[in-house]
């Protein structure tokens, strides 16, 4: 296998995240380069996404998760640059339609999952070669107790209150997914974290969490390093059954 690209810092832990412009992905890129790694900032528009990593100290990487050149044009620059991944945070994410799910029509569902599954599958298939040459990669998957029958028929959580038909069934998939990925890749740490219920823009800054609080399940993933187990659905406080 290659080297890392000339420069890059034996041992330095470098990490891609997607669609981390803004709330719980800029907030994560913060923590994780506080905690030593080195950065790569994913973002469709360069116009947000540049400043946020300049802000931040991190590289910004243009990667648009819904398009396949875009994907491949993202993975070839840091192969370019810094030659390997070492952590691979899937957080690109959209919400779609919420309320009654009566006028929903396959478009709206298709442009969801086009970002939330599709975007993740592309993304981790073409980053997979980067991540290979890691001594210890992961792949974390952004996911949500909205995808999850237990959290959402549990008439105390706040995940049973709301409807989002696609975005649940979203994060469903994705949870599903992050499983298959588990045991098809034994030599990678595959794992879904839930942030639980944050304030970001996703729902009008009306969570209960800060979105420090909000980052816990994701950077304790990124930063927990080597022999823990992969196939886990993690929150800030516990792992959670797959249910």
């Amino acid at each position: 296998m290659p080297a890392r690209a000339p420069g890059t810092v034996v041992g330095m832990t470098i990490t891609f995240i997607t669609g981390a412009n803004r709330s719980l992905g800029y907030e994560t890129a913060r923590r994780l380069i506080a905690a030593g790694h080195t950065v790569l900032l994913g973002a469709r528009d360069e116009r947000a996404g540049k400043p946020a990593a300049d802000e931040l100290g991190a590289r910004f990487v243009r990667i648009d998760v819904t398009d396949d050149a875009s994907v491949a044009a993202a993975a070839a620059d840091v192969e370019a640059h810094e030659g390997a991944v070492d952590v691979l945070i899937n957080n690109a994410g959209v919400h779609g339609p919420a309320g009654d799910p009566s006028t929903l029509t396959g478009a709206d569902v298709l442009a969801v999952m086009d970002v939330n599954v599709a975007g993740v599958v592309r993304t981790t298939t073409t980053f997979l070669p980067l991540l290979r040459r890691s001594a210890d990669p992961v792949i974390i998957n952004v996911s949500s107790g909205m995808g999850s029958l237990e959290a959402t028929h549990d008439p105390s959580r706040p995940e049973s209150t709301y409807l989002a038909p696609v975005y649940t069934a979203s994060k469903a998939a994705l949870t599903m997914l992050t499983t298959q990925y588990a045991k098809a890749l034994p030599g990678i740490r595959v794992n879904a974290a839930d942030p639980g219920y944050t304030a970001t823009d996703f729902n009008g800054h009306s969570g209960p969490q800060t979105v420090t609080e909000g980052t816990d399940a994701v950077v304790a993933l990124a930063t927990e390093g080597p022999g823990h187990r992969s196939g886990r659905f993690v929150d800030r406080h516990r792992e959670i059954t797959w249910s």
